[in-house]
């Protein structure tokens, strides 16, 4: 039973990345023929501190990282992010995501990529957390009764005194935390296209 539940759960989060995927493809698309309504000086802070959120939103990935590398599914991580959070690596992923939109210079932008992209986790979160109900039992379900399931709380933080990871699985998340600075040449060619009137600006947002 537990393997079934394994295997579902590898295809459900296989389909659910491509899922997401095609949801962040959609919206590059979508963002390609629009342009931000904010005067230039605001055009430029919003970038600014898009990325800023990129990097915050990378650093918890990793810090995430070094917590969970060989525990999931096979114990109750309840130490450092995962003490104040169930799912920091999708808190910090939706923190990078809102990085992201604020590449566009629009704080709608900026907000509705973090929205989007917190509300699609939060569905895999229930998913996953029926899954690990089921295989890690009663430890599991006091663990779901004491932490809240994305925003942190950080006044039940607590620490362990050592980690152990795995420099390859580090390494990959460091690697797909870089694949969201690639959105900032991607915009910022798109603003450079768009000036040259070379893709057309068919609607502004703020």
């Amino acid at each position: 039973m537990s393997n079934e539940n394994s295997q579902s759960m590898a295809r459900y989060q296989s389909a659910r990345r491509m899922v997401l995927g095609c949801m962040i493809l959609l919206i590059c698309l979508l963002l390609v023929f629009s342009a931000s309504s904010q005067p230039e000086i605001w055009h430029e802070q919003i970038e600014a501190y898009g990325l800023a959120l990129m990097l915050v939103g990378i650093a918890g990935r990793l810090w995430s990282i070094l917590y969970i590398d060989g525990h999931k599914s096979k114990s109750v991580v309840e130490t450092g992010p995962y003490s104040v959070t169930r799912n920091p690596l999708y808190f910090f992923s939706s923190i990078a995501a809102l990085g992201v939109g604020a590449q566009t210079g629009s704080l709608l932008v900026a907000l509705a990529c973090g929205v989007i992209c917190a509300v699609s986790f939060h569905v895999v979160a229930r998913r996953e957390e029926r899954y690990l109900t089921c295989v890690l039992g009663a430890p599991y379900t006091d663990y779901l009764a004491r932490v809240p399931r994305f925003f942190p709380n950080p006044l039940i933080y607590r620490d362990q005194e050592t980690v152990t990871f795995r420099p390859k699985i580090l390494n990959n998340t460091l690697i797909d935390g870089l694949v969201f600075f690639a959105s900032i040449p991607f915009f910022e060619f798109i603003e450079i296209a768009q000036a040259s009137g070379w893709i057309p600006v068919l609607f502004r947002v703020p």
